[in-house]
């Protein structure tokens, strides 16, 4: 029953559509304004905007890399930060809170001065991804290995509690009425939970979306945008849990954005180096603008609210090593120096 009312946009028609923004998304064509070189240790997660200090926050596993987005320059660095995936920010608190997945600790600090304020020790184990929800003042951490969250009071950062998801969690988004969604991507659902009582509200299949990852909401229109493995963003009422529409996208998506101000959505896809925009028509409706070549292995990403620039990490990588019986499938190895930012503009 479910599939017979999903709307979905072919793949056909996607990869014809022309690379441009069509005045019914009132945008012009993104495209990479900018490649900046930033270098640095360790491999990459998630990405977060600071728009009061003009700042990108980019997660490196074992430190968190600050670039000034004005000047492209590295400004600082915080370290310490074992495995971590996610950099939350609550700006009328004046703190930034890291995901810290392999020790399985919180680090709270200034944003501004990147001083340390302190540590946190989770109740699960790997946090991956993190959210401030403004309307309890409250961080919660997505834990993968043990398949829940950890609300924590981001002004005292007491713990005040663990929620059980059922499985293992990805991202997450907050309503704007208290209450959070988050993709539990072994099992292809969505579960959104109350963010003051804890309790869980609603468990909701996204057939025929499959291992969701990345997740953006649109608030005005209870909208949510779920990347799948199996080349798809489905759009969910976030109200009733129904799958209303599918978008095509490319392979290896890791994360969704979307900007209330042009009614677009984003899906990074890395294995093949692919942005790909779609614009709301209507609620239930959407039409693929662009699928914008990035560069392989671009598969997180960041949108500005402010200047609507996408932000996209990547890197050049050798040649995969030989396979061992203890590692048969290795990774290629990231060459020195080659960590960069990519820029796309409409």
């Amino acid at each position: 029953m479910l599939r017979s009312r999903v709307v979905t946009v072919s793949l056909a028609a996607a990869l014809l559509a022309p690379a441009v923004l069509t005045a019914q998304s009132g945008a012009a064509h993104y495209h990479v304004v900018k490649r900046t070189t930033i270098g640095g240790d360790g491999g990459w997660d998630y990405l977060t905007v600071d728009t009061a200090t003009d700042r990108l926050f980019v997660s490196r596993g074992t430190h968190v890399m600050v670039v000034d987005l004005g000047t492209g320059k590295v400004v600082g660095d915080l370290p310490n930060t074992s495995g971590v995936h996610g950099i939350a920010l609550a700006p009328e608190l004046h703190r930034g809170f890291t995901s810290n997945g392999r020790d399985s600790t919180v680090t709270i600090f200034d944003p501004r001065t990147l001083s340390v304020i302190g540590t946190v020790k989770v109740t699960g184990a790997n946090p991956d991804a993190i959210l401030y929800e403004p309307t309890t003042k409250r961080v919660f951490t997505f834990n993968g290995r043990s398949a829940d969250a950890t609300a924590i009071d981001a002004a005292t950062g007491r713990v005040v509690g663990t929620i059980p998801l059922g499985g293992k969690p990805e991202f997450a988004v907050a309503d704007g009425n208290g209450r959070v969604l988050v993709n539990i991507e072994d099992r292809s659902q969505i579960v959104a939970f109350d963010a003051r009582s804890l309790a869980v509200k609603a468990t909701w299949p996204l057939a025929p979306c499959e291992s969701p990852s990345g997740l953006a909401i649109d608030r005005a229109h209870a909208r949510l945008f779920a990347g799948c493995e199996n080349r798809m963003m489905a759009v969910v009422d976030a109200n009733t849990g129904r799958v209303v529409a599918t978008v095509p996208i490319g392979e290896g998506v890791d994360a969704n954005r979307f900007d209330p101000a042009t009614q677009l959505a984003f899906a990074s896809t890395g294995r093949d180096g692919m942005l790909t925009v779609a614009h709301e028509d209507s609620p239930d409706h959407y039409t693929v603008v662009a699928n914008v070549p990035t560069q392989r292995g671009a598969r997180t990403m960041e949108l500005d609210p402010r200047t609507h620039a996408v932000y996209t990490v990547t890197a050049e990588f050798g040649a995969a090593p030989a396979p061992t019986a203890e590692h048969p499938h290795p990774r290629p190895a990231m060459v020195p120096g080659s960590f960069t930012i990519i820029e796309l503009r409409p």
